[in-house]
């Protein structure tokens, strides 16, 4: 039987959610039936280490999305995939203009957030208009769907809904040799946060929101990078918080995620947030602010966390404070993620899909 070639298109393979999405789907797919390759901007980042050597990577050296049409569609027409798997939202956006030119190619793509909080450029959006063009839509998320169709007029028989898978197996092996980072002090509740250091994230409520705790015994660890660094930095001095850390990109969160007292989401928009779902699989109970973007499809009420309105700073800070005397049962929040997401479940999913787009 003849494999069915996918290419899976991302800018690079840096630490992010898609990426990770898009390296476990290629690591995993049956060899039986499929034959995955990573079409990748440039050739960086942390994930490719993770990537199996059977998966090859195809290279097109090129900085900028906009600048990325003409060598993405050349490798398309020279390599003939069965299937495109596009994984980035400018990318899919960019990429639905010139499905047609490839008849014999199925064209897929997986968004990454909900559109319309995070698309804001006109420019961009015209583009969405082209969306119907794919064959499928992955969405991951209820709210993600409905604003496909709704803001975008996306037809509801394109899209797909697959949530996020979590890879069990490699969380527990960074676990295993995981020990209690050093900025955990003793007598201290510690509470962490992760993310990309921009707008969407929210850390400028958290600050405000702990700027309510600074009497508090409780430190708030932020892990990530991004171009808000400065600001929030500045914001930290200037509100007083000498218990606040920001960690920068930490290679092994988990070891953060499995000692925390306390996870926070403080998005202001998601897609369907990964590091969610990692805290969940670390045994870590969670508090997130009430965001479109699947939230309320993770959080089981008080089984492995809760959600609140972040924007009043006053209540959440002092949810955070009730959460912080509470004691929860580890495993109950495991499972509660590993019934629901784990990666064998997920990853069916996309098989099937792949498999149900070469039969149609």
């Amino acid at each position: 039987m003849k494999k069915i070639s996918v290419i899976f298109i991302l800018p690079d393979l840096e630490t992010g959610g898609a990426e990770r999405i898009i390296t476990t789907i290629a690591n995993h797919l049956s060899r039986d039936r499929f034959e995955p390759k990573i079409l990748l901007l440039r050739k960086q980042g942390g994930y490719l280490s993770f990537l199996k050597n059977d998966v090859e990577i195809i290279n097109i050296n090129t900085e900028r999305i906009r600048h990325s049409l003409k060598p993405i569609l050349s490798e398309i027409y020279r390599r003939k995939p069965d299937i495109v798997f596009s994984g980035f939202g400018e990318v899919n956006a960019y990429l639905s203009l010139f499905i047609k030119l490839f008849p014999k190619t199925k064209f897929i793509a997986r968004e990454t957030n909900v559109v319309s909080k995070h698309v804001t450029r006109k420019e961009i959006k015209f583009f969405y208009s082209f969306y119907n063009n794919y064959q499928k839509i992955i969405a991951q998320s209820d709210d993600m769907m409905n604003d496909l169709m709704k803001n975008f007029n996306v037809k509801s028989d394109k899209i797909i809904k697959i949530n996020n898978p979590v890879d069990f197996d490699f969380i527990n092996q960074k676990l295993a040799i995981s020990q209690k980072p050093e900025s955990f002090k003793y007598n201290y509740k510690n509470v962490v946060a992760i993310g990309n250091l921009s707008s969407r994230k929210g850390f400028d409520n958290l600050l405000k929101v702990f700027s309510r705790l600074k009497n508090e015994n409780i430190l708030l660890h932020i892990l990530g990078d991004g171009k808000d660094r400065e600001i929030l930095h500045q914001m930290k001095e200037f509100l007083g918080l000498k218990k606040v850390v920001f960690h920068g990109k930490q290679e092994n969160p988990y070891q953060f995620l499995k000692y925390a007292d306390l996870f926070i989401l403080s998005s202001r928009y998601e897609g369907f947030p990964n590091v969610l779902l990692e805290a969940g699989a670390c045994g870590t109970y969670s508090l997130a602010n009430n965001c479109p973007g699947g939230i309320n499809e993770i959080i089981q009420n008080r089984v492995n966390g809760e959600i609140s309105d972040i924007d009043n700073h006053e209540d959440f800070s002092q949810k955070i404070m009730s959460l912080l005397h509470q004691t929860y049962d580890k495993e109950a929040i495991r499972n509660s993620i590993k019934s629901r997401f784990s990666k064998n479940i997920i990853l069916d999913k996309y098989e099937r899909a792949l498999l149900d787009l070469m039969n149609k």
